[in-house]
């Protein structure tokens, strides 16, 4: 029997081409394959390839955008004064479709060496009164921090019971950049903000006989507000010299409040100490359903009832609709069942529209514009969608959708050029040129035009999300350079 293959090697691989032979070649066809399966390989898709560590491997840990559901605006993470990396900030955005995502990934201050469970002070930071006012600002706005390791976006463990007593375990992207006091939170003062300055990083592996080393298959993140304190002076170069009266961290310590202007019983808060500590689990999980667990993540932005509502309304309304077109076609063809042959003579009621069926409207351009973009966006669909199930866009290669989406769409100018000129071809039309210049300008013309208002309201309020002038200028080249032409090379055979 035909035995599948482990998802932890071969799950992502693809087999060679196979062609059909007669059947009286089929000895000497087993033969060449026998004689080349030595040199046959496997190959992983981009972006999803494993990697083993070993141990004392450095693992690199990414910072990601800050996101919050109240305001939907990112922001990039060095936007608010965290601890810088020692070698300087380094961009490590990959590809168009991140950066259209308003992804900001750097890399970060965080030194993790797998195997290795340690606990350090990364940094302090001297809080100004500006700075404060943005931190209790973006906690106030429910802000969450994103992180990148391994390709595998942080989450963070939440424990939520059922009205029937059962715990389920959600997990949420990314972690609380902090929390506001509350009389039924301790030692916290209601209205005022608290940070999380201190993670801790439950990383999970996964090992198999079948692979030398480990991989990496959860990236859990756990935060705390740590009011911290020390002694002696601070050592800037070497934080980690410096003796912490908070180290270890315990359930008992103060949080880290962050308060800008001075008030009776509340002192400005005049530093930030952050700190890290990481912990590794060995784990079942195999690498191929490490993004398993994303698919049962307690999502704010998705709101079941309302979209639940919506599909209800629009099967009523489809029903109640229908139910009226039935009855006027039933009632108008008893009629003409009924009429004698002299009265069929004058037409009324569906048959007056017989005529009109084949006449050319009265704007056709428009109609091939508008028939032309649909397919274009309906071959954009079609083929991102096949792409995504036989495993090419993989989540773990972030922006690979949004990127591989909008190059077929500049691609399938094509068959859009081409249906465009056959219908307007076959509504005896004359003017094909206007006909071809609308397909490619008119809707994505407004598209951009809507796309450019909207990117710059985001860029007056400083989100990332804002796409820079020169990806602008790369989506321009793309629309009168690539897609452009191909529309009209579709509309010369059509």
């Amino acid at each position: 029997g035909h035995q599948r293959p482990s998802p932890d090697t071969d799950s992502r691989r693809w087999p060679g081409p196979r062609t059909m032979r007669p059947t009286s070649l089929a000895p000497r066809g087993l033969l060449a394959a026998a004689l080349l399966s030595p040199l046959a390989a496997g190959f992983y898709l981009p972006g999803v390839a494993p990697r083993e560590y070993t141990e004392g491997d450095k693992v690199d840990i990414k910072v990601n955008k800050l996101t919050s559901t109240m305001t939907q605006l990112p922001y990039d993470f060095y936007s608010l004064p965290f601890c810088p990396p020692k070698d300087g900030i380094q961009n490590a955005v990959e590809n168009l479709g991140e950066v259209l995502h308003g992804s900001v990934i750097h890399n970060s201050p965080y030194e993790v060496y797998f195997g290795t469970s340690e606990a350090k002070v990364l940094c302090r930071v001297p809080l100004a009164p500006a700075n404060a006012k943005k931190f209790a600002k973006k906690i106030r706005e429910d802000y969450r921090v994103q992180l990148i390791m391994d390709n595998l976006p942080a989450a963070t463990k939440m424990i939520q019971k059922l009205a029937d007593g059962q715990a389920v375990t959600l997990y949420d992207r990314g972690f609380r950049l902090g929390f506001m006091g509350a009389p039924e939170v301790p030692d916290t003062i209601p209205g005022v903000a608290y940070i999380n300055n201190h993670l801790r990083f439950v990383i999970k592996f996964h090992r198999s006989e079948q692979y030398t080393g480990a991989r990496i298959v959860g990236f859990e993140v756990e935060a705390y507000s740590i009011q911290h304190k020390y002694e002696g002076d601070w050592n800037d170069a070497e934080p980690d010299k410096v003796r912490m009266l908070t180290m270890p961290v315990t359930r008992d310590l103060k949080p880290q409040p962050v308060i800008a202007t001075e008030s009776p019983g509340r002192e400005v808060t005049k530093e930030i100490v952050f700190s890290y500590q990481t912990g590794w689990e060995q784990s079942d999980i195999k690498w191929a359903s490490r993004w398993d667990l994303y698919l049962y993540m307690g999502d704010d932005q998705i709101h079941w009832f309302s979209i639940l509502n919506s599909l209800a309304i629009v099967l009523l309304l489809t029903g109640i609709v229908a139910m009226i077109m039935m009855r006027t076609l039933r009632r108008d063809l008893s009629r003409y069942n009924e009429e004698d042959k002299e009265d069929l003579q004058e037409e009324s009621g569906w048959k007056l529209v017989h005529a009109d069926v084949l006449r050319p409207p009265p704007q056709a351009a428009l109609l091939c514009a508008s028939v032309g973009t649909g397919v274009q966006l309906l071959g954009m669909l079609l083929i991102s969608i096949v792409c995504a199930m036989l495993g090419f866009l993989s989540p773990a290669n972030r922006g690979g959708l949004l990127t591989a989406t909008l190059l077929l769409y500049v691609l399938m100018g094509v068959p859009a050029g081409y249906v465009a000129a056959s219908v307007y071809k076959a509504l005896h039309g004359d003017e094909w040129a206007l006909s071809t210049a609308l397909t490619a300008l008119l809707y994505p013309g407004v598209a951009f035009l809507l796309f450019v208002s909207l990117n710059f309201f985001i860029w007056a309020k400083g989100s990332s999300g804002a796409i820079p002038i020169g990806t602008m200028f790369a989506l321009v080249a793309m629309w009168f350079c690539i897609s452009g032409p191909l529309i009209f090379v579709g509309s010369f055979f059509g």
